[in-house]
């Protein structure tokens, strides 16, 4: 492949999305032999835009279809009156046509998502939706610790039923792929189960799900060789000590994964990453912040990171 073409996505117009994707683009600079094409508003802040220009050629084009045209060390910039939520929209479809090998996005607001006339609850909805991917799972991955979801965008007390070998079985699979991309220190240590309920159940006294799906879940682990640890007790399994002891958390719902990965890395570290799409897909894993838009203080090192695994993946999956 001469050229990997990866694009970004700055998500809503009144988020810090735009701040911290050039801010990013700026401390990365040009990547050899990658293309990056970024969705901006067309009323996008000038100072950002110089900020790209002190390390990119930039070209400006108003649309995907004419940006794919531009060959070169070209930082292609299309600045669009799309809402920011077809921006994934197009980026997916050109990616399943292997007009672009990755997605890094900036955060998006669901009701942004739903102004744009789209049902879907965020971003990995909009490109399971496009890719048709059977099985897509939310991965993070972070400095102190990684962490994968088994369930994501649900209620809570719909986690338990949501809850199927099946989907244990996947999840499983999904972040075993993962650990085999991470660094050689990390990628040989074992993956963290965790149970659900306090103290793992204790032997079903507090809940029978461990006892239910976890004996099945660990057979299956062994015969397909995925080193597994667990259940561990979901209260006790972040504690410092215990990071360095696996390569990656499987949580079994949002929260449970989610407020200990913030909690520790914040917006300065920490990726998201799409596990079982066909194309390379990473964002931040902040929110749009929309309070401190426009103050200049976003830390962008969070994009960074998100930048570095989308060339990094992308290289992996298109050879």
């Amino acid at each position: 492949m001469s050229r990997l073409k990866i694009a970004l996505t700055s998500g809503d117009s009144d988020g810090i999305g735009f701040e911290v994707t050039a801010k990013a683009l700026n401390l990365l600079g040009p990547q050899k032999n990658v293309q990056f094409f970024l969705w901006r508003n067309d009323d996008a802040p000038a100072k950002y835009l110089k900020l790209i220009d002190k390390k990119f050629q930039r070209i400006t084009v108003d649309s995907l279809s004419e940006a794919l045209k531009i060959e070169g060390p070209y930082l292609v910039d299309i600045a669009s009156d799309l809402a920011p939520a077809l921006w994934v929209e197009e980026t997916a479809k050109a990616c399943m046509k292997k007009q672009l090998h990755g997605l890094a996005t900036a955060p998006l607001s669901k009701t942004g998502i739903r102004d744009a006339g789209l049902k879907d609850l965020g971003h990995t909805d909009i490109l399971k939706r496009i890719s048709k991917a059977p099985t897509v799972r939310m991965g993070f991955v972070g400095e102190a610790f990684n962490v994968i979801l088994a369930t994501a965008h649900i209620p809570l007390k719909k986690v338990s039923s949501a809850l199927t070998l099946d989907v244990l079985k996947d999840t499983l699979v999904l972040t075993n792929d993962l650990r085999l991309k991470l660094p050689a220190s990390i990628k040989q240590k074992p993956i963290a189960l965790l149970g659900l309920n306090p103290h793992a159940g204790e032997d079903s006294m507090l809940g029978s799900e461990e006892q239910d799906l976890f004996p099945a879940l660990m057979a299956f682990a062994r015969r397909k060789k995925i080193p597994v640890s667990g259940p561990l007790v979901p209260d006790a399994a972040f504690f410092p000590e215990n990071w360095k002891k696996y390569s990656a958390y499987v949580a079994l719902y949002h929260d449970q994964g989610l407020i200990p990965f913030k909690m520790i890395h914040g917006q300065r570290s920490g990726v998201h990453i799409s596990l079982g799409l066909p194309f390379t897909r990473t964002s931040v894993d902040h929110g749009t912040a929309k309070d401190i838009y426009g103050q200049d203080i976003a830390d962008p090192h969070s994009m960074l990171d998100a930048l570095r695994w989308s060339v990094k993946l992308s290289r992996l999956q298109n050879g």
